[in-house]
């Protein structure tokens, strides 16, 4: 049911109750969103958003891949690039913007965008909620954690897995804590429709057809476990020939080419560089893989893989024992475990059949429970929540 019939249902009860006037209407509340280069998620939950009835406008940047759509659905209310937390600049154009008296909830997609819409709603009724969507680097004791998601005026931190949320529950210094009731987790939704892309062919970067894939994508910073997955490879038997896709800005880490050289087959484990078809060669790969050591929130990366049918492997960090349910729609190893990692590989290359069903029911997975149109009920909710208008 959506919120316009959820309204429609709620008023009839109460004129039928003799509550409320008959000519009295009911509104949902105004939403401004505030984000920047927005992913396709982001920008599917504000035209859900729009779609059920919320008055919402959003300020994001122009030079995002979606600010076009976004802007020609008539939901763009303003440009803006924050080039920091403390931008004069925009925190006036987002002072503007709520001025115009049209939104009670502002809603902070990114740290910058929050202190900047604190300060910009400075003596307003305006309710603020920010988004967070990794673990780590909030602090009581780090000054910059109280300009945001710790600023007494944040009415609610949406956290994008439990893990999360389960981290910002746990923070504490002295008598300080956040309250419970300010945290809240909400999945960023998906669509399969999103995601049609061909799969890649792998011989453009020297893999042999039909070898057995393992695919992996990330940003080549020490947190992602690259160095654990090399190393996972060369634990396997001698029979096993297994082909690592490595995505991303990886081939400029010396020291992992350096490792990789040192495996027993080097020539089975290749750079891309940067891409960006990275959906299309996870979708051409066997096996899905993200050997993190800490602070995943939803990895969307993982996500993409399992929207294709690609059996994901990843490490108990964070969000994705959430997202993958183990030995279901997938495998979860504990991090920093290169023999762990290792042995989840050597059972998908060996038991194909299994490794089919893991990917089939991953795919069922996204899209039965980190679906877009649940998380904008849910976000729906809570702004009315917040607000009390419904």
């Amino acid at each position: 049911m959506s919120y316009q019939q959820c309204n429609a249902a709620s008023r009839k009860a109460q004129k039928e109750s003799g509550l409320i006037e008959t000519q009295s209407p009911e509104k949902l509340p105004g939403i401004l969103c505030l984000t920047d280069k927005c992913d396709r998620p982001e920008s599917e939950l504000f035209i859900g958003l729009r779609e059920e009835g919320f008055p919402i406008g959003v300020m994001a940047n122009p030079d995002g891949a979606n600010f076009e759509r976004l802007n020609n659905a008539g939901l763009i209310v303003g440009p803006i690039a924050l080039r920091n937390r403390f931008d004069k600049e925009g925190t006036a154009a987002i002072r503007n913007v709520l001025e115009t008296g049209k939104y009670d909830v502002v809603h902070a997609f990114n740290p910058r965008a929050l202190a900047c819409a604190l300060r910009a709603s400075r003596g307003m009724s305006i309710k603020v909620v920010a988004y967070r969507g990794v673990i780590g680097n909030i602090s009581f004791l780090n000054p910059e954690s109280w300009i945001t998601f710790l600023h007494p005026r944040v009415d609610r931190i949406v956290c994008v897995a439990d893990a999360i949320r389960d981290y910002l529950a746990g923070l504490h210094f002295l008598w300080l804590h956040l309250p419970p009731s300010k945290l809240i987790t909400v999945y960023k939704g998906h669509d399969l429709e999103w995601y049609q892309d061909t799969p890649a062919d792998l011989q453009e970067f020297g893999i042999p057809e039909g070898a057995f894939t393992v695919c992996c994508t990330g940003r080549d910073v020490p947190r992602k476990g690259f160095d654990v997955l090399v190393d996972s490879l060369a634990r396997l038997p001698s029979d096993v020939v297994i082909h690592l896709l490595l995505v991303g800005d990886l081939d400029r880490n010396e020291p992992l080419r350096q490792q990789v050289q040192a495996l027993p087959h080097p020539e089975r484990v290749h750079f891309t560089g940067f891409r960006k078809d990275a959906p299309a060669l996870a979708a051409a790969s066997d096996v899905f893989v993200l050997p993190s050591k800490e602070r995943e929130g939803l990895p969307r990366a993982v996500i993409e893989a399992m929207s294709y049918g690609v059996a994901p492997v990843v490490t108990d960090v964070g969000g994705m024992p959430e997202l993958v349910e183990q030995g279901v729609s997938g495998l979860v190893v504990p991090p920093n475990d290169a023999q762990s990692l290792s042995a989840a590989l050597l059972e998908l290359y060996r038991d194909r059949e299994r490794l089919k069903q893991m990917g089939q029911l991953a795919r069922r997975r996204i899209a039965t429970h980190f679906h877009t149109s649940q998380t904008v009920a849910q976000m729906g909710k809570i702004y009315c929540e917040l607000t009390g208008q419904n």
